[in-house]
C-alpha cells in the first residue's frame, strides 16, 4: 500500500507538472522572421503551373506564437496556392507556430495570359502572403513573370480520347500509337514573336516543310517532340548571335520548365525524329537541349552547321543508315553515347566536338558509336553497309578512358577515316591490340591523330567547349582548308586552326569566360 500511495503521489504530481501551457499562446506582434522576403516563382507559360516553392516562417521567441490570420492579400481571387503545414488554402486562421520552431509554406501558381489579372503590368503576376493585420502585419512577397506562347497539342474528343499518330506496328502485329497530330499548314512557320509550346507529338506531313525562323524558341511538354514524316521537311534557319548570353539568333528546342533547376535536367521530353524517308532536313545555328534524344535520324539526309545538343538522357545524336553532314557540331552529356552512328549510314563531320561528361548516372558507351549492325529481337540481326565515316578536324573525348567504339559485321561495308583530330582511346591493358579499327598507326584508317592528350575545356559542367590557346592538345593540329571558315563563335580560322568546333583562345582569370 505504502508503494501504491508513492505511486499515486507521482502520478498527481507529474499530471500536475504536465498541465503547463502547451496550448496557450501569444498573439503575433510582428517578430515572424522568413527565410526570404520575395518568392520569385520564375518565369511560367500561361495555363501551365508553375513548380512548387517554399517560404519557411520561423518563431525565435520563447512563446508559442498564434498568428490570427494567414492568407494571400487577393483572397479567394488570388492565382496563388498555398499550403500551410500540410493544409491547402488561400486564407487560415489561428495559425500556431510553436516556441523556437518554424513551419513550412508551400506556394505554387497557374495563370491564364488572356485572363490576366494585371494588365498594367503585362507579363508580371504578384501578390503577397499577409500575416496578421493592423500593426502587427507582416507580408511576404510573390512574383511571377508569366510568358504568352502558342500551343500546339493533339485534339482531345468528346469521349475522352485523344488524337494519336499511326507510328506503324510492333512485333506483335499491334499498331504502334502515339499521342499526336499533323501541322496545317497555317502552323508549318514558326517565328519568333512568341515561343512555341507543343504537347505529344507536332508532324510534319508528308511533301511539307517546317520552318523554324531565327530566334525562335520551341519548348516540348513531357513525353512531346517533332516527327518529320515520309517526304516532309524541317528546316531550322539560325542565324549568328550578336550577344552570346540572349542567342538571339539561335533557335533553342527544349522543355517547357522555365525555372533554373530545370535549365540543364536531361529527360524533358522526347526528340526531333526524321522517319525514313523525310528529305532536305537541315539545322543551322540551333541548340536542342534535355531531350530523351537529341535528334533521331532515320535514314534521311541532314545537314547540321552550328549546331549544339546537350543534356540527353540517352543519344545526343542517333543516325540510323543517315546521311549526315555536320560542320562546328557540339554534343555533350549524354547518358549513353553523344553520336550514334548506327547500322551503317554515310556520314561526314569537320570542325566538331564530341564529349561525354555525363555525371547522372553510370554510363558504358563510348561518346562516339559507330557500328554496321542492329539487334532487332534476341535471334534476329540486320545489316547495312557503313558507306563512309569520315571525322577530320575533330574532338572525340570525355571522362571515360575509351570514348571511340566500332561495332563490324564483316558481312557488309565498315570504311570510316579520322584525320587530324583528337581522340581519348587508353588501352593499358592492351584489350584493343588485335582489333584493327583501333590500329591507330594504320595510315589508310588515321592521319595525323593526336591521341590521349588533354583538350583542355574552358567548363564541360557549363557545355562551354573553348579550348585554351598554348594548352590544348587540339591546338594547331587542324587540317587547313576543310569545313567552315569561321569555328562556332563566328571566329576566322587561320593558317593552322585547331581541331573542334571551336578556335582556341586565351583563358580569363579563374570564373570569367571567353
Amino acid at each position: 500500500m505504502k508503494y501504491l500511495y508513492a505511486i499515486a503521489v507521482l502520478a498527481c504530481v507529474v499530471l500536475w507538472s504536465s498541465c503547463r501551457n502547451d496550448f496557450e499562446t501569444v498573439p503575433s506582434t510582428g517578430n515572424l522572421e522568413f527565410s526570404r522576403d520575395t518568392v520569385y516563382l520564375d518565369t511560367v507559360f500561361t495555363n501551365i503551373g508553375s513548380s512548387t516553392y517554399n517560404l519557411k516562417v520561423y518563431n525565435r521567441s520563447d512563446d508559442d506564437i498564434n498568428i490570427p490570420t494567414l492568407a494571400l492579400g487577393d483572397g479567394e481571387n488570388s492565382n496563388y496556392r498555398l499550403n500551410v503545414d500540410g493544409v491547402p488554402g488561400k486564407m487560415f486562421e489561428n495559425v500556431t507556430v510553436l516556441a523556437k520552431d518554424s513551419i513550412f509554406i508551400f506556394i505554387e501558381t497557374t495563370l491564364d495570359i488572356n485572363n490576366f489579372p494585371n494588365p498594367d503590368n503585362a507579363f508580371l503576376y504578384t501578390d503577397k502572403i499577409l500575416f496578421d493585420t493592423g500593426g502587427n502585419q507582416q507580408d511576404v512577397d510573390l512574383v511571377t513573370l508569366v510568358q504568352d506562347a502558342v500551343f500546339l497539342f493533339p485534339e482531345r474528343f468528346a469521349d475522352g480520347t485523344v488524337e494519336t499518330l499511326n507510328l506503324g506496328v510492333d512485333g506483335n502485329g499491334e499498331d504502334i500509337l502515339v499521342e499526336g497530330f499533323f501541322l496545317d499548314d497555317t502552323e508549318l512557320n514558326f517565328t519568333n514573336e512568341r515561343p512555341y509550346v507543343i504537347y505529344g507529338f507536332a508532324a510534319v506531313p508528308p511533301d511539307k516543310t517546317l520552318t523554324i525562323d531565327a530566334g525562335t524558341r520551341v519548348h516540348f511538354h513531357a513525353d512531346s517532340g517533332i516527327i518529320v514524316a515520309n517526304n516532309g521537311s524541317i528546316q531550322a534557319n539560325g542565324i549568328p548571335s550578336t550577344d552570346p548570353e540572349l542567342m538571339e539568333g539561335e533557335i533553342i528546342f527544349e522543355g517547357d520548365r522555365l525555372e533554373p533547376t530545370f535549365a540543364n535536367t536531361p529527360g524533358q521530353w522526347s526528340t526531333i525524329w526524321l522517319t525514313q524517308g523525310s528529305t532536305n532536313n537541315s539545322f543551322t545555328h540551333t541548340t536542342v537541349k534535355n531531350s530523351v534524344v537529341g535528334i533521331l535520324n532515320d535514314n534521311s539526309p541532314l545537314s547540321l552547321t552550328n549546331v549544339q545538343i546537350y543534356n540527353s538522357a540517352n543519344v545526343g545524336l542517333l543516325a540510323r543508315t543517315a546521311t549526315i553532314v555536320g560542320n562546328n557540331v557540339v554534343i555533350n552529356n549524354s547518358g549513353q553515347a553523344s553520336l550514334a552512328c548506327s547500322l551503317g549510314g554515310d556520314y561526314e563531320f569537320n570542325h566538331s566536338t564530341f564529349a561525354n561528361f555525363w555525371t547522372n548516372s553510370f554510363r558504358t558507351f563510348p561518346t562516339v558509336l559507330i557500328d554496321n549492325v542492329l539487334q532487332v529481337s534476341e535471334t534476329e540481326v540486320v545489316v547495312a553497309d557503313l558507306v563512309r565515316a569520315d571525322f577530320t578536324n575533330c574532338i572525340i573525348y570525355g571522362s571515360e578512358q575509351r570514348e571511340l567504339g566500332f561495332v563490324n559485321e564483316p558481312s557488309a561495308q565498315f570504311n570510316f577515316n579520322f584525320r587530324n583530330s583528337l581522340i581519348r582511346f587508353e588501352d593499358p591493358n592492351n584489350e584493343f591490340t588485335d582489333i584493327p579499327e583501333y590500329n591507330f598507326q594504320n595510315a589508310s584508317l588515321y592521319t595525323n591523330i593526336v591521341l590521349n592528350e588533354d583538350p583542355v575545356f574552358f567548363d564541360t559542367e557549363l557545355n562551354d567547349f573553348n579550348i585554351e590557346t598554348g594548352e590544348s592538345g587540339a591546338d594547331g593540329i587542324a587540317l587547313p582548308g576543310v569545313g567552315p571558315a569561321q569555328d562556332l563563335n563566328g571566329v576566322t580560322r587561320g593558317a593552322n586552326p585547331d581541331a573542334g568546333a571551336y578556335e582556341s583562345v586565351v583563358f580569363p582569370d579563374p570564373g570569367g569566360r571567353p
